[in-house]
């Protein structure tokens, strides 16, 4: 202490190290979320958070490390139990000692990790997942949807220089049995962060050309088994759930089953389990259309065989037959003939017949026409011989004309008209004067 009372800070720092390390001198027990996490120099840097539950907003923030010694035990340990990286936007429980050092400040010194409670978050993250999906009605969409039966355009999502991928590819397109495949990559980050964004992006532009494509199969090999978290996150899940393409996964997790395997329509193991599926698949389908193939010709040829004895049999049997028709249907012309016949020589004499009666009726009738015409035609003469002009004319008479037509009123005529008049013998032309 100075003369003046005042302190250094390195002095009020030591008071202040000597009361936490004499006041707090115990280990315990904490739980937090981890908002940061680094390594410098071996030794991991950590910030530590706690969030409202209602309001989500930081109502706690801390500061810890662990020391390298420690370190590396500790994040083998957890990455082994849990399957997941020791990293940001994790919960986790940590054994820890109040520390204060007079140049770096206060921190809490990590000396143990509850790998437990951490799987314990992880899993209800999953089921809170996997509840919203239920929820949206939307868990089992891509499950549902029917697999193609030909398989074979295949949208990869991987990343582009990872061991898995070339594993798939090279089982896939260099089968045993000759199947072919079209493989076509969609690459994305498949470890660390930006695993969900980076297959959601890939997802997106396999949809752009949803029709090139029969299946989606998204694999990860390579990386390390443990770095798991993207692909338990909500959005990445709903992509994956209402992706219009069956969707198999592959992405190399041998402990549980993340939230992706569970709502993508196939789930194996391993990227190279992925191309087996396939292959096998293909492989069932190929073997049934070769039974089908098998069974059509089979029976193909047992119908031609069927119809070939059938016609053996109607060989011989038509010529019988068609001798039988034959004389069935001389029979039956012969006696349409013979009524034929009948008929038209009973036809005949009834006509004939008829014409008799007829010309007993006509002949008089005719007769008695012929007679009455005659008597017609004399009256009818000596009417036109009483009305022949030539007979008044030869008794004095006359008959005067103009243009033509006679005139039989006078006062039709008018000055200087041109008359006729006609005598029994020859003709005099005259002008009206008045």
């Amino acid at each position: 202490m100075n003369s003046d009372g005042t302190l250094s800070l390195y002095e009020l720092n030591s008071l202040v190290a000597d009361v936490v390390s004499s006041q707090l001198n115990h280990e315990y027990w904490v739980v937090a979320e981890l908002s940061d996490v680094h390594e410098r120099g071996g030794h991991c840097y950590m910030d530590l958070i706690e969030k409202d539950e209602q309001s989500n907003t930081p109502v706690a923030r801390a500061q810890a490390r662990c020391w390298r010694s420690r370190w590396m035990v500790l994040r083998a340990y957890f990455e082994r139990s849990t399957g997941q990286p020791f990293s940001a936007g994790i919960k986790v429980m940590l054994k820890v000692k109040a520390q204060f050092h007079e140049n770096y400040g206060f921190a809490w010194i990590v000396s143990d990790v509850n790998p437990s409670f951490t799987m314990g978050d992880l899993a209800l993250r999953r089921q809170e997942i996997l509840r919203t999906l239920e929820a949206e009605g939307t868990i089992n969409d891509n499950k549902q949807l029917p697999f193609p039966l030909f398989a074979q355009r295949v949208a990869v999502v991987s990343s582009e220089g990872a061991a898995g991928y070339g594993d798939f590819r090279n089982q896939l397109l260099n089968n045993d049995y000759g199947l072919r495949f079209w493989v076509t990559l969609f690459p994305s980050v498949m470890q660390g962060e930006g695993v969900s964004q980076g297959v959601i992006q890939a997802l997106n532009a396999i949809n752009q050309q949803i029709d090139d494509f029969d299946v989606v199969v998204i694999i990860r090999g390579g990386g390390a088994t443990s770095d798991m978290s993207g692909f338990d996150t909500l959005e990445l899940a709903r992509h994956v759930a209402n992706f219009p393409l069956p969707i198999i996964t592959g992405i190399g997790h041998d402990r549980d089953e993340c939230v992706l395997d569970i709502v993508a329509h196939q789930h194996v193991k391993t990227p190279t389990a992925a191309a087996a599926f396939l292959v096998e698949r293909l492989k069932r389908v190929a073997e049934h259309i070769a039974e089908m193939q098998q069974m059509i010709t089979s029976r193909v040829s047992t119908t031609l065989e069927r119809e070939r004895l059938r016609l053996v049999r109607l060989s011989s049997v038509i010529p019988q037959q068609v001798g039988m028709a034959l004389m069935k249907e001389r029979n039956r012309l012969g006696q349409m003939n013979v009524r034929m016949e009948n008929a038209l020589n009973n036809s005949i004499r009834h006509q004939r017949h008829v014409m008799e009666l007829l010309s007993q009726r006509v002949l008089p009738a005719a007769k008695r026409h012929l007679t009455e015409q005659r008597h017609r035609i004399d009256m009818l003469s000596q009417r036109i011989v009483a009305l022949d002009p030539e007979i008044p004319l030869k008794r004095g008479y006359s008959i005067t004309m103009r243009n033509g037509h006679a005139i039989t009123d006078a006062s039709l005529l008018c000055q200087g008209d041109i008359i006729t008049t006609r005598l029994a013998k020859g003709t005099i032309t005259s002008e009206v004067k008045s």
